[in-house]
């Protein structure tokens, strides 16, 4: 009775050596909100979605990027592995059971002088328990319990990263579409100006040099279509490999009218700064990152632990005979219990560097995460001042095309009254394709900050 008693002392006295965790502040909410100049908010942040492009093709390959990814599914396995260690773990202090059987035949030395020959039979159950007086179970159920969070984060990660993969080859594909339709136009163009230049040039009216300009424009022009084609292509193949399935695969799903380049994405600007500055710390990588320094914190108490004294209770309660036709009798019945007590003397310094080893692994996770916190702040910022800076140049880029568009028109009208240079129609319409080309470019590139902003918050859907 008295050993049950100090066993129940134990477990209620029971304490936990090592440090508990505090999260570590590297930067001031105030110091952020004014870098980042955020607008204060109480609300948590909502979620950004990808249906703002207003894309069905786009939200489609996103949800299959979700659910059939090849890195979605690697992430999945590494969650239930993390979620199966802390099943483990979170028994490891409690008493453990196992049913045995046992024969034991001997057959004694004759130089013992008494000579006999002994069978033992046993069969029952052997329990064993060690005592966490000192926590060192229970800080590697803490640490377990930050892997499985920080695999749950990883995930999250995952999906923000692969949603923003998926996004922006999406538009470098409709990009390298809408620029190849630009060529094609213009080509047709050019080859009515061809067209127009040899009437002329077998009327007459106009030189050989003038017939070669032209013709050099057509070549020109045809020399870019294959290389559109080509970055069409790629782009197709890499969004097939986000979404785990063979080249060309989606070539039919890609199939449509509306192209997102084309014009320019309306987003409205005062919504960037209308964060909760508490967003950078809930962002999936940087919850990665603390949770693993929560992990490393525990089990540094882990191995502080281990340098303290370890109590552990084995026993055994079953039947025991000499024959075998009585074990199971009433009077076979036997039980057993060995209390231990393990003290470590001397191990040649090795529990008290395991301990400068942990908590040099802590100092890292530490770095880590504060490099991760920062990498977020510079994230959100870059893409804040990527979105600004690409609408002003979004602006220029469709005045100057609207501008050349309507000077080649006129152009091309003088030419025919031959009013101008062959020359000079060219310059124009080389100066409008290029124009188009440069606002389109600047329409895909908005997209692509708009997605490096979503990506940067970690809150996409």
């Amino acid at each position: 009775m008295k050993f049950w008693f100090l066993v129940c002392f134990l477990c209620v006295t029971a304490c936990t050596v090592g440090p508990d965790y505090e999260q570590p502040q590297f930067f001031k909410d105030k110091e952020i909100e004014k870098v980042l100049n955020l607008k204060p908010v109480s609300h948590k942040a909502s979620a950004i979605s990808y249906k703002a492009f207003q894309d069905k093709t786009l939200n489609s390959l996103l949800e299959q990027a979700r659910q059939n990814a090849p890195t979605v599914r690697v992430a999945l396995t590494r969650l239930k592995q993390a979620r199966a260690s802390l099943s483990i773990q979170k028994v490891a202090g409690l008493p453990m059971l196992d049913a045995a059987g046992k024969y034991n035949y001997v057959k004694e030395s004759r130089n013992l002088g008494l000579v006999y020959d002994e069978d033992t039979y046993q069969v029952g159950i052997d329990a064993s328990w060690e005592i966490d007086i000192f926590g060192s179970v229970r800080r590697q159920t803490e640490a377990a319990v930050a892997q499985a969070k920080a695999a749950m984060a990883n995930l999250q990660n995952v999906y923000v990263s692969l949603s923003a993969e998926v996004a922006g080859q999406y538009i470098s594909y409709r990009l390298a579409e809408q620029l190849l339709k630009n060529s094609i136009e213009n080509l047709k163009l050019e080859q009515d100006i061809y067209q127009t230049v040899q009437q002329k040039f077998q009327a007459g009216l106009a030189d050989e040099m003038a017939l070669n300009q032209a013709e050099y424009a057509v070549q020109t022009t045809q020399m870019q279509i294959p290389e559109f084609e080509n970055q069409k292509e790629e782009s197709a193949n890499a969004l097939a490999l986000l979404l785990g399935q063979l080249p060309g695969s989606l070539k039919e799903q890609l199939k449509t009218e509306q192209n997102l380049t084309a014009k320019p994405f309306q987003y409205n600007l005062a919504h960037l700064f209308e964060l909760p500055v508490s967003l950078i710390r809930e962002r999936p990588d940087v919850k990665v990152a603390e949770e693993n320094l929560i992990a490393q914190n525990a089990l540094v108490g882990a191995a502080i632990a281990e340098m303290y004294p370890s109590i552990s209770l084995s026993g055994l309660l079953g039947f025991e005979s000499f024959h075998l036709n009585d074990l199971l009798k009433k009077r076979s019945w036997t039980y057993s219990y060995v209390p231990s007590v393990e003290l470590p003397i001397f191990h040649w310094g090795a529990l008290k560097n395991n301990v400068e080893l942990q908590k040099a692994k802590k100092e890292e996770e530490l770095v880590v995460y504060e490099q991760t916190v920062l990498q977020a702040i510079h994230d959100i910022k870059n893409a804040m001042t990527g979105i600004q800076k690409e609408y002003q140049r979004n602006q220029s880029a469709e005045q100057a095309f609207v501008q050349m568009d309507q000077a080649f028109s006129l152009m091309r009208d003088k030419y025919k009254q031959g009013l101008v240079e062959m020359s000079d129609l060219l310059n124009a319409e080389l100066n409008r394709l290029s124009a188009q080309n440069a606002w389109v470019n600047s329409n895909a590139s908005i997209y692509q900050n708009i997605i490096q902003f979503y990506k940067a918050t970690g809150t996409v859907q």
